[in-house]
């Protein structure tokens, strides 16, 4: 039956590439049917990560911190792309999914699926290539699966990390603290990591490569935190891009946002490519950098703590909290108009996370 409730067909629908995407199709599936069966308080925040208020009031501090928890599964293909591979995003993806939130990674979990015949050699480079990252940013990597499925079943390997980390200051940076007014900042060029993957699949070439922007976030965040307390919330825009994360944003802050077209920071051969290609680089994703929304008075002090930040050198103010009855996303062009930014409603770059 359809339950209209839903508008999932449980008697006839299928799982698609798009429910995937990070767009329309996937926030239907995920809230009307694993956050409808799985609800909890704790799940039904709809952040990129668990605040789990197990921990006691530190003796020295005299605050509550908070444990944070979170997962993510990546199957990219290919395996090994300009900028990094598989194994380096699986680190990089969950890390920053963790300190999203403000909090300091501590530990990590590793599970994987591979593929009979896969060869040795490239799994030792992934292997490796986590090693590096995690000893990075002084993660463990403390636990783990492994499964091996028949050949032709399992495309390789597939990856899932599951962090965990702890929020010192006690401060829960969630949408729901967003307020009408506060400005919205991006750490960096937007669209590298989609577009690095879709050049190498279709073998373009540019006078500058194009490389995947993965990278571990949790030393620009603490940087930020300790500059500036007040951050409301943060988010690292991986599938479908700025656009899907702050059309998510609205709904669970109950808000409007305007962008700034002048102000998003792209790099001229990524617009070259999503030309050619017929790509949207707002919907494009990225896999180290982040957007968040702060009071405006502290704007440009968080911005200049983030340019003072190798990960943060092109760092900008994109746009602002609008009180929109509609809570919708919008973006100023160069012209000086307006055009709605909504939901990606498919699948741009299927297989890049």
């Amino acid at each position: 039956m359809k339950a209209a409730d839903t508008g999932l067909d449980y008697k006839n629908g299928i799982v698609e590439m798009a429910h995937g995407g990070g767009g329309r199709a996937m926030t239907r599936l995920i809230e009307t049917l694993f956050v409808a069966r799985f609800s909890n308080p704790l799940l039904n925040e709809m952040n990129d990560q668990a605040f789990l208020p197990l921990a006691d009031t530190d003796n020295l501090t005299g605050v509550k911190p908070h444990y944070v928890m979170a997962t993510d599964s990546h199957v990219v293909s290919p395996l090994f792309f300009p900028g990094g591979n598989i194994g380096n995003l699986s680190v990089h993806g969950t890390i920053n999914d963790v300190a999203m939130s403000g909090a300091t990674p501590l530990y990590l979990a590793a599970s994987f699926i591979l593929e009979e015949g896969f060869p040795l050699a490239d799994l030792k480079r992934i292997v490796e290539s986590m090693a590096e990252a995690a000893i990075y940013d002084n993660i463990q990597i403390v636990t783990g699966d492994t499964k091996v499925v028949e050949r032709g079943k399992g495309d390789g390997v597939f990856i899932t990390t599951t962090g965990f980390g702890v929020v010192r200051d006690g401060i829960k940076r969630s949408p729901h603290n967003i307020c009408v007014g506060d400005k919205i900042l991006v750490s960096g060029t937007l669209g590298d990591h989609g577009v690095a993957i879709m050049s190498h699949r279709e073998h373009l070439t540019f006078e500058t490569e194009i490389l995947s922007d993965t990278q571990s976030l949790s030393d620009l965040v603490a940087a930020m935190v300790a500059e500036v307390p007040t951050i409301r919330c943060m988010r690292d825009p991986t599938r479908g891009g700025l656009a899907s994360v702050v059309n998510e944003i609205t709904q669970q802050a109950k808000v409007g946002i305007t962008l700034w077209e002048k102000k998003l920071p792209i790099q001229p051969q990524v617009k070259a490519a999503c030309e050619l290609l017929g790509l949207d680089p707002l919907y494009i994703a990225n896999e180290g950098k982040l957007i968040a929304f702060c009071p405006s008075d502290s704007a440009d002090q968080l911005l200049r703590c983030m340019t003072n930040h190798p990960k943060g050198a092109n760092a900008a103010v994109i746009g602002e909290v609008t009180d929109d009855l509609r809570h919708g996303v919008q973006l100023e062009t160069e012209f000086g108009g307006l055009r709605r930014v909504d939901w990606l409603s498919g699948e741009q770059l299927p297989r890049i996370c």
